[in-house]
């Protein structure tokens, strides 16, 4: 039979293919020990192991690389076996077993992981009452070990820390051990003057009608959620247990914070409360637990309470504030929600300065006289009919915010209990002031157009214009910076001790920011006025009574921004050794810019003065004279800005 010809780009085709094959086979071939190949060019690491460099897909010519074995059962992985367990590794695994003196229901020597976990003692008897007897050794072995000097007077920290991490361990272990093998007792409590523990078992999957459950040990309780307790579909009943060290502070006190520097002042004000479940010892929660601590002292308003926890790690072990929330202080008891369990306590920073009886006197008595001074103010705004126009309009619109700012300050600041409410409080202050703030800004481009259209005499134009912007801007500008702020950082409206912005995360500067702003924009609107009058004082191309009229306008105009800028400058400055002066004079001047308000916008006006005059000294006057006057206070020196209206 004649051979069948190929053509010879085919032929070519296929030998460059087989050669590839046979090149990608040899590169497979290069992969380490307990690797394989991905592609025809790179290898990754067998389960159970990695690679040297880190990298789990590697290029297969970096004949370097090696696949070690992975040591499941240390940190950073730490396999938990449950109850009675340990881990043990093995070459690309690991497995569990149980620890000598206990043995597994099969009769199996391994098993996989926790949800397997059945590990009994081989020598125990099924318990007939004694769940309570065991409990009390376990408090009494707690008692011995907290009372044991030799345990803690090492003088080394880091050992002080670890030994009162394995007490912590070895009391929740026999706890829940004591719990879950008499599960017939389903609560069981025991306490002495140092130590106190409840457990409570649950053997029905929560089937029954309480979904929350109270465990109370030495004035601290924990409530948590049943769903929280039964972990899973492991076998066999599950316990919660709540132990109280009433001791334990004074060992682990607040030295081991670890936020703690050296010049601030922390002390423990709480009980060392120890939560855990079992059998399988889940430390994260699916949802957040309620804790409550009995006070150890009063914590006055001024101090700051912390919710920590007792955090193990490589390093050590010490106090931290992750995944714990404080909710709410009173006289004897501090709320905490946690999103694990753990050992918890209570601590309070000394660093807030108690509160001075002077600069509390100063606040009432001041912004009580403001509240007054503003309300005076508004009326003379409204009813004194010879001062009424654009420029009035403002003040009034000033005075109605900062009025209601004053009296909410006065008023809700302190109203901390209910954290909503607080929000709420801190929100509307925060709305509040910065209106105040944004009428001066309006106030300040309205000066600037008056002094730029002297020469054109245009304040018509200027009035409709301002009165177009004002509203918007005044109450629509802050309205819009609150949203922003309420919708992305809602959680910082409010503190521990006040109904204000929190200093975390730079939340405050959503107010600092928009005050500075303004108070740099009025500066530039003021010295552009001042510059356009001195030009036209030195021609006297226009009017002069305008001129002088826009100049006193400029002149309250500038007392205003200085009386307000002025106080959270002071604010801002409450830093270093002189703090204490200037919150005496930040207290001073904030609760005194109602009289300033009103001395400079009302007793400094002549046309106020003598409407002032009218009202009280001259009441029986005709009807006819009110209204002359009043027309003919209209075109006196103060009311040449009014042209426009």
């Amino acid at each position: 039979m004649r051979a069948t010809s190929v053509p010879p780009g085919l032929l070519f085709l296929l030998s460059l293919l087989g050669t590839m094959a046979h090149t990608a086979e040899a590169t497979c071939a290069l992969c380490p020990l307990n690797g394989h190949c991905v592609n025809s060019t790179h290898c990754t690491c067998n389960h159970g192991y990695s690679p040297t460099s880190g990298v789990e897909i590697f290029d297969s010519k970096w004949t370097f690389e090696q696949c070690n074995d992975i040591d499941e059962c240390s940190p950073p992985h730490s396999i938990y076996c449950g109850l009675h367990a340990e881990c043990h590794n093995k070459e690309g695994n690991f497995t569990c077993r149980c620890i000598p003196g206990y043995t597994l229901i099969s009769g199996a020597t391994e098993f996989k992981d926790a949800s397997e976990n059945t590990c009994q003692n081989r020598t125990s008897k099924p318990p007939i009452a004694g769940g309570k007897e065991e409990l009390q050794e376990v408090v009494d072995q707690a008692v011995s070990d907290l009372a044991n000097k030799t345990l803690w007077e090492t003088g080394e920290k880091r050992e002080v820390a670890a030994t009162a991490t394995r007490v912590l361990r070895d009391v929740e272990s026999k706890a829940l051990e004591t719990a879950l093998s008499a599960p017939e007792q389903p609560v069981l409590k025991v306490q002495n003057s140092t130590v106190a523990i409840e457990t409570r078992v649950v053997t029905n999957n929560c089937s029954e009608g309480t979904k929350i459950f109270s465990l109370n040990a030495q004035m601290n309780s924990l409530d948590i959620h049943c769903d929280d307790i039964v972990q899973g579909n492991l076998p066999g009943p599950n316990a919660v247990a709540l132990i109280s060290y009433s001791s334990l502070g004074d060992i682990i006190n607040a030295t081991f914070f670890e936020e703690m520097k050296e010049k601030d002042r922390v002390y423990l004000n709480s009980h060392v409360v120890s939560a855990a479940i079992g059998p399988q010892r889940n430390i994260s929660l699916p949802k957040h637990v309620t804790m409550s601590f009995e006070n150890v002292k009063k914590i006055p308003r001024s101090k700051r309470a912390i919710c920590v926890y007792w955090k193990t790690t490589e390093e050590g072990s010490r106090w931290s504030t992750d995944g714990c929330l404080l909710v709410h202080v009173n006289e004897s008891h501090t709320t905490c929600q946690v999103s694990h369990l753990s050992s918890f306590a209570v601590l309070v920073d000394f660093t807030s300065q108690d509160e001075d009886p002077v600069l509390a006197v100063i606040t009432y008595v001041g912004l009580g006289l403001s509240l007054l001074c503003l309300f005076l103010a508004a009326l003379t705004f409204i009813l004194c009919k010879a001062i009424q126009n654009t420029s009035t309009s403002l003040h009034l619109q000033f005075s109605i915010c900062l009025f209601l700012a004053h009296l909410l300050f006065l008023t809700g600041m302190d109203r901390t209990e209910q954290k909503v409410l607080c929000a709420i409080i801190a929100g509307a202050l925060h709305y509040l002031y910065l209106a105040a703030f944004a009428w001066m800004l309006v106030e300040g481009l309205h000066l600037f157009l008056m002094a730029r259209n002297l020469t054109v005499l245009n304040y018509a134009g200027v009035s409709r214009f301002i009165k177009w912007l004002m509203f918007p801007v005044g109450y629509g500008v802050p309205a819009v910076i609150v949203a922003i702020s309420a919708v992305f950082r809602p959680h910082l409206y409010g503190t521990e001790n006040h109904c204000w912005l929190s200093l975390k995360q730079g939340f405050i500067w959503a107010f600092l920011g928009p005050i500075c702003a303004v108070i740099c924009v009025n500066l530039v609107f003021f010295l552009s006025a001042l510059c356009i009058l001195k030009r036209e004082l030195s021609s006297l191309n226009s009017d002069v009574s305008t001129i002088q009229n826009v100049r006193m306008l400029t002149f309250k105009a500038t007392a205003q921004l200085f009386i307000l800028g002025c106080t959270w400058c002071l604010g801002i400055l409450q830093v270093g050794p002189a703090a204490h002066v200037m919150a005496y004079l930040f207290t001073i001047v904030n609760s005194l810019q109602g009289v300033f308000i009103f001395l400079v916008y009302c007793l400094l006006s002549q046309q106020v003065r003598k409407q002032y005059q009218m009202w009280f000294t001259r009441p029986a006057k005709s009807k006819s004279e009110t209204e002359s006057h009043t027309l003919s206070s209209r075109f006196g020196p103060d009311s040449k800005s009014s042209k426009g209206k």
